[in-house]
């Protein structure tokens, strides 16, 4: 009843007011056959430049009275600014101006109350949805709501960061991390480990959750808030970060992008590479693809190998040393302190 599904809806409520100059107001006003006459934000930066040919006003009430010819507002704040757009959309119903608000802005099922006060101002008010009926329609089953539900969040760590990646499920992140983390602390560091899976229950582990559970648009910002939480708290010198799953590993492409949204939410100073020879139901593509696949990512560097020899415990790590140029060592049974030197070396700690 309230959800755009065309262009041309949006043309018959020209000309518009834009509130949010990001992404979303951007791209809102560059649609095809929109009338943009003013831009409003809250950031006091942004006041009085212009953003996409129009000038950006602190208020709406301002920006309302100085375009007379404005029929609707157009609410593209991200998530984490409902309180805001909330204020906004009862000040453009106030002044009797129609009302688009992106999903991410201000869910309207969420929001009766606006509904009915639109209504009672006989104001017409739509929504940007996640046009989740089209996935329902393809699968026969879609999600009730938009998953993305974390703000986003712009963070610089002040400790080294290393992330440790692997080229197929089951092949020895979990354990790589911990044992590095606790190699760390045995030698002295401040060191915090950051487990991204619903089994990263043995310790040392400072926060554990499920990544797979967030939508891969919230998990870099899961990331990142984990990272800025420990270091709030903690004060660590290092944090090892487990990631989930290969950016390259065949016959299963689905857990893919959770690795990747994991590696660009930590964004590390180094990486580590797990792998898992003669894997008895994965299907790795290989060290080199998958160090490949790090680094086009992030500015990163794999700079260690950690092998799982559950599989192989005849293989010599000689070998894989040999072929991909990197020091491979074998933690689980013979521990971290080889792979932890590498780290410490590479970032100039000296422990």
């Amino acid at each position: 009843m309230y959800s755009i599904v065309s262009v041309e809806e949006l043309q018959s409520l020209n000309p518009f007011i834009v509130v949010g100059c990001g992404g979303g107001g951007e791209k809102f006003s560059n649609l095809d056959g929109i009338e943009t006459v003013g831009f409003v934000d809250d950031d006091v930066k942004k006041h009085g430049n212009v953003f996409c040919g129009s000038k950006v006003s602190s208020s709406l009430i301002d920006a309302i009275k100085e375009n007379k010819t404005v029929k609707s507002v157009a609410i593209m704040l991200p998530i984490g600014a409902e309180g805001s757009a909330l204020k906004y959309a009862v000040q453009a119903i106030d002044n009797g101006k129609n009302i688009v608000s992106s999903f991410r802005s201000l869910p309207l099922k969420e929001n009766t109350s606006l509904l009915n006060f639109a209504n009672e101002k006989n104001i017409l008010i739509k929504e940007i949805g996640p046009r989740l009926d089209v996935i329902k329609d393809i699968f026969g089953v879609a999600p009730l709501n938009c998953c993305e539900t974390l703000p986003k969040i712009s963070y610089k760590p002040k400790a080294s960061i290393i992330f440790v990646g692997g080229t197929s499920q089951e092949c020895g992140k979990r354990t790589t991390t911990r044992l590095l983390g606790k190699e760390a602390i045995d030698r002295g560091l401040n060191a915090a480990i950051i487990s991204t899976d619903e089994m990263g229950l043995e310790q040392p582990v400072n926060l554990n959750f499920r990544a797979g559970s967030l939508s891969a648009m919230d998990i870099p910002s899961a990331i990142l808030g984990a990272i800025k939480h420990i270091e709030e708290n903690e004060n660590p010198e290092i944090i090892f970060v487990e990631g989930q799953s290969s950016l390259t590993e065949d016959g299963n492409p689905h857990p893919r992008g959770l690795s990747a949204a994991i590696l660009i939410g930590a964004s590390p100073d180094a990486t580590v590479v797990c792998h898992r020879p003669n894997h008895p139901y994965r299907h790795p593509k290989g060290i080199k693809k998958e160090i490949t696949a790090i680094e086009a990512i992030e500015p990163t560097k794999v700079i260690g190998l950690s092998l799982n020899l559950r599989n192989s415990s005849d293989l010599d790590l000689k070998e894989f040393e040999s072929k991909n140029k990197l020091i491979a060592v074998d933690v689980y049974n013979n521990g971290a302190s080889k792979l932890l030197d590498i780290i410490l070396n590479y970032l100039g700690i000296e422990k």
